[in-house]
């Protein structure tokens, strides 16, 4: 496989390969949750506790779109809508929550040290600026409602507008591929539950494979001039790297699969954390689109509240990334934490697996019950 032409077919053949797994991943949790967010979004008066329900919701479905989506369903329902205070917080978790498949993603380069480290790095680097961003922004959303009185300024100059409508051509080729092993599985298992196991193994057998492949054929590759070029323009050029990021996830409506392909990429060596890091930014950016689609889709009586809900991720994810990445001594938090939390990781396997049963499902579960208790 020495021709580049061949590479790049293995590669993409590989990435389409990869996607599949990654939808397929999302699809499986959606399924076994469907039946538990509902009792999830019941409870929000509490900031904290809404803020945990974004999380636990994302992660059980492996992805914010859904989660944006159905919060904004929720505040624009025409009967018995969410506040839009009540639904800050928990736009706020689902940011948080979405980092969960690239983490687990990175957990498939654990057998090779240095590839696992820069993978885990570039992995949790987004985990770390959503919660350094949630801990800047929660509580002065909480003290000056900036956020949504932001948001309502400018859905204010945006009547009018609406009917809007995107259907993804890339995402819809990705559940094509993943048609025949959900319809495979549901001819084998009769019961839903237990194709939605089923679909999980599947794609995470899928997902692994795929990197290993993908790393095999870019480590055997690391003298062509592709990757190094890829790798000096995202050096040259943050802004390029952040609409890298932006225009990604808009094409395939999921920044957790514009943020996972970044992990084989820096597993291979191709890309640095400084040079993945504004693409993840970027990515943070583009998933608010889906959100702003679904609001601007909806034309009840609280249509105008759906979209102030969808303009509250895009504003937080904008505030963020204005106030942490233009500043060095800012910026390298969340690098610094990424590359230590890395070695640590590295010198305990156990340490990455209970990093992320705790991060994503432990502790917001703990938290949420002593919110509960307090509230």
């Amino acid at each position: 496989m020495k021709h580049p032409l061949v590479r790049t077919a293995a590669v993409m053949l590989l990435l389409y390969i990869f996607l599949i797994g990654v939808n397929g991943l999302g699809a499986g949790f959606r399924a076994l949750g469907e039946g538990v967010l509902d009792s999830f979004f019941a409870a929000t008066e509490n900031p904290f506790i809404g803020l945990m329900v974004g999380i636990l919701a994302t992660s059980l479905v492996q992805s914010s779109s859904v989660t944006t989506a159905m919060i904004v369903g929720l505040v624009a329902a025409p009967e018995n809508p969410i506040p839009i205070a009540n639904a800050v917080p928990m736009i706020m978790g689902a940011n948080i929550g979405t980092t969960v498949t690239n983490t687990i993603a990175s957990l498939a380069h654990i057998a090779r040290k240095e590839e696992f480290k820069r993978a885990f790095a570039v992995a949790t680097v987004h985990d770390f600026f959503n919660y350094m961003t949630v801990m800047i922004l929660l509580p002065l959303e909480i003290l000056t409602g900036f956020l949504q009185k932001s948001a309502t300024a400018l859905t204010g100059m945006m009547s009018g507008f609406g009917g809007a409508e995107y259907r993804s051509p890339i995402r819809d080729l990705i559940r094509a591929g993943g048609d025949p092993i959900e319809a495979g599985l549901t001819a084998v298992f009769p019961s839903e539950r237990v194709v939605a196991i089923a679909l999980i193994l599947v794609s995470a057998v899928l997902i692994f494979a795929t990197l290993l492949g993908i790393v095999t054929v870019m480590r055997a590759s690391m003298q062509s001039r592709i990757e190094a070029l890829v790798s000096r323009a995202l050096a040259r050029n943050a802004f390029l790297a952040v609409a890298v990021g932006i225009v990604a996830t808009v094409m395939v409506q999921s920044s957790s699969i514009t943020t996972s392909l970044l992990v084989p990429l820096a597993g291979a060596g191709v890309l640095t954390l400084e040079h993945a890091f504004p693409v993840t930014l970027g990515a943070n950016i583009g998933t608010t689109v889906t959100a702003l689609l679904a609001a601007m889709a909806a034309s009840d009586q609280n249509a105008a509240a759906g979209l102030t809900i969808a303009l509250v991720h895009l504003l937080f994810n904008l505030s963020g990334t204005l106030i942490i990445y233009p500043f060095e001594p800012m910026r390298r938090i969340p690098l610094m934490l990424a590359r230590k939390l890395a070695d640590v990781a590295l010198r305990s396997r156990l340490w990455a697996i209970g990093y992320v049963l705790g991060l994503f499902y432990l502790v917001p579960l703990v938290f949420a019950a002593i919110g509960e208790l307090l509230g």
